[in-house]
């Protein structure tokens, strides 16, 4: 599969890594948007988009959130974070892999809720 975020899972494109477990994988955004930018996805491509998740690969959600709840305790964002998903062409997806972005260290604008 030629899948950017597959390619970084296995290591064949280099990231700087924020977490690890068994079933996720975190990074620091190349281009981000706030002081702390992490994308967080699964390690296996079980999705291309949040419009393709149903009963049977909804776990890899959860998992998701409990990395981005412990992220969030790691690096001191206490203040609060924001998590993002992009969902097809009009929500301005970039990468067809399952994905969410963490972002926080400053007040996030309003218009973004």
């Amino acid at each position: 599969m030629d899948c950017l975020f597959c390619k970084i899972v296995s290591g064949e494109i280099p990231s700087k890594k924020v977490y690890e477990t068994e079933d996720v994988y975190a990074f620091y955004d190349i281009n981000p948007q706030a002081p702390f930018h992490a994308v967080i996805i699964p390690k296996k491509h079980v999705a291309a988009s949040a419009a393709q998740i149903n009963a049977d690969n909804s776990g890899c959600v959860a998992k998701i959130f409990e990395a981005a709840a412990q992220i969030a305790k790691e690096n001191g964002l206490d203040k609060g974070f924001r998590i993002v998903t992009n969902c097809g062409e009009y929500g301005c997806q970039s990468v067809p892999h399952l994905h969410f972005h963490l972002l926080s260290g400053k007040q996030l604008d309003e218009k973004m809720c």
